[in-house]
């Protein structure tokens, strides 16, 4: 039975929206009368859900952020896999759904499914919610009747990236608090600071020592042209967002992201990492190799790794083997290509991918951590001898006014 969003006028005055099921839009405005409401707006909920998709960019997060998307796979894939049906299934996690929209994204897909439309057939309708992976990743769950054990491996995925990425996040969150603390205090000493200790030393016919002079300077150009310095930095940062648009542009910058010395390494291990644990879940779900190929290319963010796994489904598709399309590919990483040929050779290349992302995942967890080991004492060390050559611009010259007194 469809689901529609309604917003009605009781009888005391007030205005109440809701969701509520029935066969056609006038048999819900119907229902509604019978409870003493008056009917103003009665619209099917997967429109309502989706709305325009400028209006989504600016105004609407993801109803589902990945990790409660994670969590909601799981509570599915518990439900189904034990024995309820899909459409009992998704009745009761929209009951127990706490915030509205989810409630009728739920609602438009237990309606999708109730009209004879397939699982992901429902979920490809709201593509903002659910990637093309996902999707994927559910028809062949569909079609291999397995669709219990294709949502545990669904959600297993989807807690592995999201603690990939969360310690990631927590390895660059220390480093970036110190250089954030480190720029305001500078600016704060360099402003205001500094300029005191001039007023101090105007009328003073002495010569100032040369560190002070330089810091002088410097807080004088600071004061006048910052401005001038943060508008460059504004429209520097415009301008690389929209060069990044440019296709050919963005295919060599990310060439060269992948060549810098630390996070170059860090770029490619992550990269491989999702691809791999994204082709091992669609071909252990039973999609053809060629699509499964196509779809975790997709989910790269770097195009020149995006390229190379395009170059490597070319020449699987004409007839060469996973492992020596990927090996001839240098940007991604060996671990990658030796699982694979080991997959092919014993007939488990599902598993073998997901062993070759799992310990990628591993060594780029590993680097994170070393990296952000050896950058937190280096940012404390460099703002200290920041503050430091600040300080003694400051005492320079009272040292050498103290001297001149004795």
């Amino acid at each position: 039975m469809p689901a529609y969003t309604f917003e009605a006028l009781g009888a005391n005055g007030q205005t109440e929206t809701g969701l509520l099921e029935a066969d056609t839009a006038r048999a819900a405005r119907s229902l509604l009368r019978s409870r003493g409401l008056v009917p103003l707006r009665v619209e099917p909920a997967s429109a309502h859900s989706q709305g325009s998709g400028l209006q989504r960019s600016l105004w609407h997060s993801r109803v589902y952020p990945p990790a409660a998307l994670a969590v909601w796979t799981r509570q599915l894939a518990g439900l189904v896999s034990s024995g309820l049906p899909l459409e009992r299934a998704l009745a009761a996690l929209t009951d127990e759904a706490e915030d509205e929209r989810q409630r009728q994204l739920l609602a438009s897909l237990r309606a999708e499914v109730n009209g004879g439309s397939s699982f992901a057939r429902a979920l490809g309708q709201h593509p903002r919610e659910f990637s093309e992976v996902f999707t994927a990743v559910i028809a062949a769950g569909e079609q291999s009747g397995a669709l219990g054990a294709v949502l545990d491996n669904l959600a297993d995925d989807l807690e592995a990236r999201e603690t990939l990425k969360g310690k990631l996040i927590g390895a660059s969150l220390y480093p970036a608090i110190v250089s954030l603390v480190a720029v305001v205090i500078v600016l704060f000493l360099v402003t205001y600071v500094v300029p005191q200790v001039a007023s101090v030393f105007a009328g003073s016919k002495r010569t100032l020592p040369f560190l002070t002079v330089a810091m002088l300077a410097l807080s004088d150009a600071v004061r006048h042209w910052g401005w001038l310095g943060l508008l460059v930095l504004g429209a520097g940062a415009v301008g690389l967002v929209l060069a990044r648009r440019q296709e050919a542009l963005r295919l060599r910058m990310d060439a060269a992201w992948l060549r810098l010395p630390l996070v170059g390494k860090l770029a490619r291990g992550y990269n491989a990492a999702r691809f791999g644990a994204t082709l091992a879940m669609l071909a252990g779900a039973g999609v053809p190799i060629l699509k499964a190929l196509q779809t975790a290319a997709d989910t790269l963010h770097n195009r020149a790794m995006r390229a190379d796994a395009l170059d490597a489904l070319v020449l699987v598709r004409e007839g060469s083997p996973l492992a020596s399309a990927l090996a001839g590919k240098k940007r991604f990483p060996g671990l990658l290509a030796m699982f694979a040929r080991l997959g092919e050779q014993t007939g488990q290349l599902p598993l073998m991918l997901q062993r070759a992302a799992q310990q990628l995942g591993n060594e780029v967890q590993r680097r994170a951590m070393q990296l952000a080991t050896i950058l937190e004492p280096l940012l404390i060390v460099a703002m200290g001898a920041v503050v430091m050559l600040i300080v003694l611009a400051v005492l320079l010259p009272i040292i050498q006014l103290n001297q001149l007194v004795r």
